[in-house]
């Protein structure tokens, strides 16, 4: 009991305790959460329209597309720049489908299951499906049988881990064309009803037939605005503000960097020259007397042995004469070309054989060993049995089976294929030979060849000039001690021109830019300039064969330009706008003095100008080019009577109509209409999407993670 008294004597005191401690509990709780959040947040690529995007997603669509892209095109090495376009593609397309999809819910447009099916494999298949020529039969064009066939081996259950990862490569390819064709749909949807919403109605109908009737000639002079001296105008800080704040939206800005840079070439220098000429010197007199050929130009030469045979066309331009007209073990060489030394042995020659050769094949399991061996020794004694019917019945690569188990052509040397295949040219048309290997059982056909040609086989040494190690040291302590001397962008430049160094400018760079200029493997440069301020110097950086200092000149921050920076644009406006104002009250003088045109040409020291076929349609006007206003003023003048100056883009005119010519054209506003339709048609899908991206929330934070 007095327990119990001593607890709620401290009553008050427990429960501000047991406050105090639950608060700290729940705050706790929220900033682990938040840290959870913020940490998220921070894993994003970007934002489009309050969607976020998530790294992880974003980086698998950038594999699914590099996937769909070697699929498409045969190409597997990607390098760093083709690479850097598929990711900016990616992001286009996710903004892209992502505002269309935005768009088009406001509005109920959407696309139904039925609808895509019909699109895919229908009655009504989507060009872009049509387009994959893997659905191409023989004749080069699209075969419905090929595409149902590749669905159908979607769902065939794999028997080992290569065949599962073809059957996802697969899915992916398809999956992600799918998805290309949904969205194109919902855009043609989109793009159809905004076109019924605006067109042309019979006004302008009326209008463009009747701009496009009538036609005039005219006789014309020009004042250009450079005739007028710059001196006799003035344009105040105040006019340019006022004009500034007066169009301020046409200064918009995004984020950007500006940099000067220097670039120090790595090359090997004379030393290197002097080193790879010794070694040459040693090793060509193993090369030329060795039994173990291939060994040597292993262990020494920049490209291995292959054992591929070289014909007339393929073998290297300064060894043709060399290696068909020389017997086997001959040597030729060292010789210096283009920084490599060159030397070569004849490993075999006298003998011809094809340089393509077209195949079939039958693919079956190691399990259906049984199976492969019966269809092998029916095609080798039936000489009626029908190899392309075994193979839309047989082979398990869905893909060739449609097309009678044609692989196509082969070429000598092609690489990524199975050697076994190549076997093929040491094979005859129409012989059938089969092999084994991890992957499964091959029941290959020689199905063509190209004729026979010349060849002969060459162990090739080469050794190119390079850098050394200390070239490299060398030439990174003067980039080094670039950088270490200069502490601003002044003192950037004075350094450069002391030593002789060219400064090159990179303006407005994208925080997004994959690289500085031409510079290779330079997208680090673009990271570092959008981390620092105006005349922070950069450390060397090392971008392939080159190393690069840098220097920050500008940061710009997304908003609107700075009126200093537009301000020489702006003047340049004012100043013509102040000429043109002293040109037409000059000319104005002259005109009521009853001067002609020839006299006023005269006065002005110009020519006469001829301008003809001249309608409200017009895009040009004579040899001035495009002047919309001068037209449309000229136009409403009366035959033979000089117009009052009139103010153009590039000058100060009077015209001269000298001729009118009314067309006798039937007007059709249904014909009229559609016509304007059309012409519109080409830019309204354009402009519309345009206007939507440039209203849409779009954050880009690809920066952080590329």
């Amino acid at each position: 009991m007095a327990t119990l008294e001593k607890i709620r004597g401290k009553g008050p005191l427990l429960v501000a305790v047991i406050g105090i401690a639950l608060l700290a509990f729940i705050i706790g709780d929220f900033l682990n959460s938040g840290v959870t959040y913020f940490n998220r947040s921070r894993e994003n690529v970007g934002e489009i329209v309050g969607n976020e995007i998530h790294f992880t997603e974003f980086q698998a669509a950038v594999d699914q597309m590099t996937e769909v892209y070697k699929i498409e095109t045969g190409q597997n090495d990607l390098n760093e720049e083709l690479t850097a376009q598929l990711r900016a593609s990616v992001w286009e397309s996710m903004v892209s489908e992502r505002l269309m999809q935005e768009e088009a819910a406001k509005i109920g447009l959407a696309v139904s299951k039925e609808e895509l099916s019909d699109r895919l494999i229908g009655n009504n298949i989507h060009p872009i499906i049509m387009q994959r020529r893997a659905f191409y039969n023989e004749n080069g064009q699209f075969d419905r049988g090929l595409l149902i066939n590749f669905l159908n081996s979607l769902d065939v259950d794999a028997t080992d881990e290569n065949m599962y990862a073809q059957i996802q490569q697969a899915k992916s390819y398809w999956l992600y064309w799918e998805n290309v064709v949904k969205n194109e749909i919902l855009r043609e949807k989109y793009n159809t009803l905004m076109s019924k919403a605006i067109t042309a109605n019979s006004v302008d109908a009326r209008a463009a037939f009747d701009a496009a009737q009538r036609t005039m000639d005219f006789s014309y002079v020009a004042q250009p605005y450079y005739r007028v001296p710059d001196s006799l105008v003035s344009v105040t800080q105040s006019e340019i503000q006022q004009r500034y704040n007066l169009h301020k939206e046409m200064y918009k800005q995004e984020e950007s960097r500006s940099i000067n840079y220097v670039t120090f070439d790595v090359k090997p220098q004379e030393d290197d020259y002097t080193q790879v000429q010794e070694w040459m010197d040693k090793v060509s007199e193993e090369f030329e007397t060795t039994d173990d050929v291939i060994g040597v130009v292993n262990s020494n030469s920049d490209v291995m042995y292959d054992g591929r045979n070289y014909s007339e066309s393929t073998v290297p331009a300064l060894l043709k004469d060399f290696a068909f007209s020389g017997k086997e073990g001959d040597f030729f060489g060292p010789v210096f070309e283009n920084d490599t030394h060159t030397m070569a042995r004849i490993m075999q020659t006298g003998f011809m054989t094809s340089d393509s050769v077209r195949l079939r094949h039958i693919y079956l399991l190691p399990a259906d060993e049984a199976r492969a061996d019966s269809i092998y020794n029916v095609l080798r004694t039936d000489r009626k049995a029908d190899f392309a019917a075994l193979a839309r019945e047989y082979s398990l690569v869905q893909q060739t089976a449609a097309n009678g188990g044609e692989i196509g052509w082969l070429t000598e040397n092609m690489k990524g294929v199975d050697k076994e295949f190549m076997d093929a040219f040491n094979k005859k048309v129409d012989e059938v030979y089969m092999f084994k290997n991890a992957q499964g059982i091959q029941i290959v056909q020689v199905m063509e060849k190209t004729a026979p040609r010349k060849k002969v086989k060459l162990a090739i040494l080469e050794r190119k000039v390079t850098a050394s190690s200390r070239t490299q040291a060398r030439i990174y302590n003067e980039a080094k001690q670039f950088a270490s001397a200069v502490k601003d962008a002044e003192s950037f430049q004075a350094k450069a021109d002391e030593l002789g160094l060219s400064v090159r400018p990179a303006n407005n760079l994208d925080k997004n830019a994959e690289r500085v200029s031409i510079v290779p493997q330079s997208r680090q440069v673009v990271r570092w300039a959008f981390g620092e301020d105006v005349n922070t110097v950069s450390d060397v950086f090392d971008c392939g064969d080159q190393f690069v200092v840098a220097v920050v000149t500008e940061v710009n921050e997304k908003g609107y330009t700075p009126v200093a920076k537009v301000s020489g644009q702006i003047k340049a406006e004012l100043m013509k706008e102040k000429k043109a104002e002293r040109m037409i009250a000059d000319l104005q003088t002259k005109l009521a003095e009853g001067k002609s045109l020839e006299e006023l040409a005269k006065a002005l020291d110009v020519d006469v100008k001829e301008a003809t076929g001249v309608s409200f349609a017009s895009y040009s006007f004579g040899s001035a080019g495009f002047e919309p206003y001068v037209i449309g003023k000229a136009m409403t003048q009366e035959v033979n009577k000089l117009s009052q100056p009139i103010k153009g883009n590039s000058g100060v005119y009077v015209v001269l109509p000298t001729k009118a010519t009314d067309g006798t054209g039937t007007f059709d506003a249904a014909a009229e209409i559609a016509q304007l339709n059309n012409r519109n048609m080409y830019s309204l899908s354009y402009t519309i999407y345009q206007d939507i991206r440039d209203n849409a929330e779009i954050v880009d934070t690809r920066s952080n993670f590329y």
